[in-house]
């Protein structure tokens, strides 16, 4: 996947595996994808071993901000109304966990970071 770096693909992995055992997890975000023209967010933490299926908060800028999983592959293949597609944060640095996030974004009604 193109969204991510090789070191944000391996603890991505680490997460998801440490999930997978039931570990309890609220880590810190990994990524932070977003749409280059429109209002969508996805603050992602882990991914499955498939490699495809990431988890994390999840705003497509309607207001309706989740905790959920999400495609690569499919989020790749998403443009905008101005044909951008979604793209990764260079300069993204998490501030908090990823339930706390969460509780702020459901509260707001979208992620504000």
């Amino acid at each position: 996947m193109t969204f991510l770096t090789e070191q944000q693909r391996t603890q991505m992995l680490a997460n998801g595996a440490a999930r997978a055992r039931g570990e309890a997890l609220d880590p810190l975000p990994v990524v932070k994808l977003y749409t280059l023209d429109a209002g969508g967010i996805w603050l992602l933490t882990e991914l499955d071993a498939d490699g495809d299926k990431a988890y994390g908060l999840c705003d497509a800028g309607t207001g309706f901000p989740d905790l959920g999983n999400v495609s690569l592959a499919a989020l790749e293949a998403v443009r905008g109304p101005q044909g951008q597609p979604i793209a990764a944060d260079p300069h993204f640095r998490p501030r908090q966990t990823l339930s706390a996030y969460a509780a702020e974004a459901l509260r707001d009604g979208q992620i504000s970071d």
